[in-house]
């Protein structure tokens, strides 16, 4: 049984597995694959335009990594969230990984209502960027 999947309460607290599964953007640009790896969560993407070409089937190379050994390598199947630990009602401590800059940001994230809020930032959560989520169907 996916715990993930179970609808809870309103007003009940999310268990740690809520966050595994598939999500998908609200504005539709991006679909990722959350999963449980060890005691951390972390993800891939899926679909994104910051990882496809307009073709929208080739991947792209990974041109910006700050690590020029990296920068060949395509965009498919990496893991760019990684780190995220369950404690007090979210997940935090992770990073991610923004391929379209090269760079690495802190990230956290909590599950409401049946919604994923991914917030990114550098030093504090309040000086950050939130993204919405909705399960992704099918």
């Amino acid at each position: 049984m996916n715990v993930g999947l179970i609808p809870m309460a309103h007003g009940e607290a999310p268990v740690p597995e809520a966050i595994v599964g598939t999500w998908e953007a609200d504005d539709g640009t991006v679909k990722l694959d959350m999963v449980k790896a060890g005691g951390e969560f972390q993800a891939r993407m899926l679909y994104g335009n910051e990882i496809v070409e307009a073709d929208n089937v080739t991947f792209k190379k990974d041109a910006k990594n700050p690590d020029p050994a990296l920068r060949s390598r395509s965009l498919k199947n990496i893991v760019f969230i990684t780190g995220l630990r369950w404690a007090d009602g979210e997940w935090s401590g992770g990073s991610i990984y923004d391929a379209s800059s090269g760079r690495t940001y802190n990230c956290k994230a909590t599950v409401k209502d049946g919604k994923m809020h991914l917030r990114g930032y550098l030093g504090l959560p309040a000086m950050g960027q939130t993204r919405s989520f909705h399960r992704a169907r099918g």
